[in-house]
């Protein structure tokens, strides 16, 4: 993981930074990198991969909501927090699914919450998984996942480059992909509801219609709100 603060006051780099490393070592883990930039121009000159930004919007130069849309165009899974006193900008940031919105000055308790959620969504979705087959094992990221299907004893994943045969069965897939990115809509299937083309009382389309998979009757109204609220957190 990598995380980047880019703001032109230095002392909210230096307090967004000591924030950041105060979170991790409260909660006992390792401290990803973290990359601080003074303004957009340098931010969008790193071509290093960027996991979790925290982004002032008035800065020289380039304005944050401008580098926001650029960061989203270049990594739609990238984790925005829009850190700002001027709460004029909120809807435009949330125009390019800016993940949270942090007003200055800055709250301890309150950012290691947005932390906490913004980690979650990291492990979740864009950490890598491992997928053991009997060649070996492959890691993906839980955004290239399509679906997971069992056919029989032989448990597939299907993912945007290629499907696997899982050594693994449903109930190891069921627990390793979390509940808000991800449904069971029949038990022989996972679903990430990214890839949802269209659905019907029975049937889930993925991927341009290229895969599907079955809905059962007494999980339909669960699972359309799972997708709905689903929809609303990545607006």
């Amino acid at each position: 993981m990598r995380i980047v603060i880019c703001d032109d006051d230095t002392l909210i780099r230096a307090q967004l930074e000591k924030l950041v490393r105060d979170f991790f070592v409260k909660n006992q883990l390792k401290c990803p990198e973290i990359a601080v930039f003074p303004d957009g121009e340098a931010l969008l000159e790193d071509k290093l991969e960027k996991d979790i930004v925290f982004l002032d919007v008035e800065m020289p130069g380039l304005d944050g909501i401008y580098v926001g849309r650029e960061l989203k165009r270049a990594n739609k899974n990238v984790i925005i927090f829009i850190v700002t006193s001027f709460v004029e900008y909120l809807d435009d940031a949330m125009r390019f699914h800016v993940f949270r919105y942090l007003s200055k000055p800055l709250e301890k308790y309150r950012f290691y919450r947005n932390m906490q959620d913004a980690l979650q969504l990291y492990n979740t979705f864009v950490a890598k998984i491992a997928v053991e087959t009997k060649a070996g094992i492959d890691t993906v990221s839980s955004a290239e996942i399509i679906m997971v299907e069992a056919q029989g004893r032989k448990v597939f994943v299907h993912t945007i480059k290629q499907t696997y045969e899982s050594t693994k069965g449903m109930t190891y897939w069921v627990k390793q992909l979390q509940a808000n990115c991800f449904f069971q809509p029949h038990r022989s299937f996972i679903v990430n509801m990214e890839h949802i083309t269209t659905f019907d009382h029975s049937m889930i389309y993925l991927f341009r219609n290229q895969f599907r998979a079955y809905l059962t009757k007494r999980k339909y109204t669960e699972f359309k709100d799972a997708y709905l609220l689903y929809l609303e957190s990545v607006r």
